[in-house]
């Protein structure tokens, strides 16, 4: 059985990207940790929330890197000199990375009770029409 693509479907046309992204998603390697939500808040608004306990402000980084967020964490191991009798609670650092499609901003992102929520935005899509000429040739 050969594996189809976009670019096999002759009349979708310049969806080569597209599928470029598809592939890159599920080759970034998120794994289960940090578990995340994802909401639709309004019609065109989205909030991701990622469970975050035990990192503070400074040890997260959100980015947009070619259509794509980052979120990523890392904590300070403050464990020296302490004896721990059982550790359940790593300092660990994460990456997760979720696929923006072209409209989809960033907005503004909140800690809140070990939560930090991102806010995302689409902008409303336009109907365009748009009338070709033909000319005689």
């Amino acid at each position: 059985m050969t594996k189809m693509t976009l670019g096999s479907y002759p009349h979708m046309l310049g969806f080569e990207q597209l599928e470029r992204l598809l592939e890159r998603t599920a080759k970034s390697g998120n794994e289960g940790y940090p578990p995340f939500n994802i909401e639709q808040t309004s019609d065109f608004s989205y909030r991701i929330t990622l469970a975050v306990a035990g990192f503070a402000e400074d040890d997260l980084s959100i980015t947009v890197e070619d259509r794509q967020l980052v979120i990523r964490g890392r904590q300070n191991d403050d464990s020296e000199g302490r004896v721990f009798l059982h550790r359940g609670i790593a300092a660990r650092q994460f990456q997760r990375s979720f696929v923006l499609a072209d409209g989809v901003d960033v907005g503004e992102a909140v800690m809140e009770n070990g939560l930090l929520h991102v806010d995302l935005t689409r902008a409303k899509p336009q109907k365009v029409v748009q009338t070709i000429n033909i000319r005689k040739g």
